[in-house]
């Protein structure tokens, strides 16, 4: 393309001459909105298939997060297993794990063969009553030693790894105790989800028969369950989880389907897209600030005696990945919203693009004049040039939504990729050829 007298635009000329046919584009859309009146239902129609995806959206989020906590072992472990190191955990399980030994030695008995000792050596009468009197410095001196002992056992490297391989090893009993039937060492009764760490007692009792308390040695076999989750809704929740867990693998591309035929239904389908990617926006933040309210309302509700500090931690583990999936697709959404944003004719867009387009035009320049050759690449590029950045586009939306566990900084460096696209893909682009525009220039008077 050349100018009137015959020599090829610049790339001034050529940015002023795609923002005005953009903005005659723009001009030619703008009859759209007085055809829309005559047609009220479709535009209602995108408006409820866009609210019904940003629900879905909400739904899927939850459903996946459910459907990995059962199916893939390596997920729940990452979730569970840094509870073995917190320090809130670590005592409950110590307070629990201390009472249930307590409650297996006989303190009367200790205290009967000391009153028997002290018989057999002739102690004096009033001697022999004092030691009478020992129950409660003997029960208080166990409680502390026992105490002792489970405590440098929960808190040894020792624990961390039983805590994660007994995990390991529980999980498939997970999807029992979602469904009810509780036979594993995960267990669903009494509107709780409780882990047998029975094995603590036996590792207790033979640092204690280690340390002279032989009395321990009577310790039987017991299961001690250290309750992770508690509500009296629990049977409702788990009927919703487990539904959720069996539509989770359909419900993401459920929702992106509707979200799709929401944005096509519309008049102005960029106008659509940021909407949908706002509803989406909006929804993630409904549910951060659910899980948040119900984690007050849970801890609220917990039965008395029950370690208020130990259940936040186990519920923040719990949810820990399905807050970065809330935060990962909220980040998408907004990312998405901006995208839909600057591709339109509204003057910070076109100032946005042409800044863009400048900066990457000048650097073009300066390298084709050090001796840059773009040939065949640079005709090919300008040829294809929207094909481009649709096929950039797909593959970033394909890697976000097979990606196993996005989170938010696969967003934000998938963004960042995009972007980089764009700016090669401009730079490649050293617009139309001059010979091809020469037949069409104005002869030279």
């Amino acid at each position: 393309m050349a100018n009137t007298d015959g020599e090829p635009l610049s790339d001034r000329e050529r940015s002023e001459l795609d923002d005005l046919r953009h903005r005659m584009t723009a001009l030619e859309n703008g009859m759209h909105p007085r055809a829309a009146r005559h047609h009220p239902l479709r535009s209602t129609g995108s408006v409820l298939l866009i609210l019904f995806a940003a629900l879905l959206s909400l739904l899927s989020v939850v459903a996946v997060w459910a459907n990995s906590i059962v199916r893939d072992t390596d997920r729940y472990v990452a979730t569970v297993g840094p509870l073995a190191s917190d320090p809130d955990v670590q005592k409950a399980v110590t307070n629990r794990v201390t009472d249930v030994v307590l409650a297996k030695i006989d303190v009367d008995a200790l205290v009967k063969q000391l009153q028997d000792a002290v018989a057999a050596k002739g102690v004096p009468p009033k001697a022999a009553q004092l030691v009478g009197n020992l129950d409660a410095p003997i029960t208080s001196g166990l409680k502390q030693l026992v105490s002792g002992t489970v405590e440098r056992v929960v808190s040894s490297s020792a624990f961390e790894t039983v805590w994660v391989q007994a995990n390991r090893r529980a999980h498939t009993a997970l999807d029992k105790a979602l469904t009810g039937e509780a036979d594993g060492a995960i267990s669903l009764k009494n509107n709780e989800v409780a882990i047998n760490v029975g094995p603590l007692v036996a590792q207790v009792k033979q640092r204690l028969v280690s340390a002279g308390l032989g009395v321990a040695a009577n310790i039987p076999e017991v299961r001690t369950d250290f309750v992770v989750f508690q509500s009296k809704e629990i049977g409702t929740i788990k009927t919703y989880l487990r539904v959720l867990q069996i539509m989770g693998s359909w419900l993401p591309l459920i929702a992106l389907l509707v979200a799709a035929a929401g944005v096509y239904t519309a008049f102005n389908r960029r106008h659509a897209l940021m909407g949908a990617a706002l509803a989406v926006f909006a929804a993630m933040l409904v549910l951060g600030i659910t899980l948040t309210v119900f984690r007050d309302v849970y801890l609220d509700r917990l039965p008395p005696g029950t370690s208020t500090a130990a259940a936040g931690a186990v519920y923040d583990a719990l949810i820990k990945f399905l807050r970065a999936a809330v935060r990962a697709l909220g980040a998408a959404a907004l990312v998405t919203a901006a995208g839909a944003f600057l591709s339109g004719p509204s003057r910070p867009a076109v100032l946005v693009r042409k800044g863009c387009r400048r900066g990457i035009g000048a650097l073009r320049d300066v390298s084709v004049s050090s001796g840059l050759r773009l040939g065949a690449v640079g005709r090919f590029v300008h040829r294809f040039k929207r094909w481009i950045g649709a096929a950039i586009l797909v593959i970033a939306a394909i890697v976000l939504f097979t990606w196993t566990y996005p989170t938010t900084m696969v967003v934000v460096w998938t963004t960042v990729i995009v972007l980089a696209g764009f700016a090669i893909r401009e730079f490649l682009d050293p617009g139309p050829a001059p010979e091809a525009a020469g037949p069409r220039a104005t002869p030279a008077p």
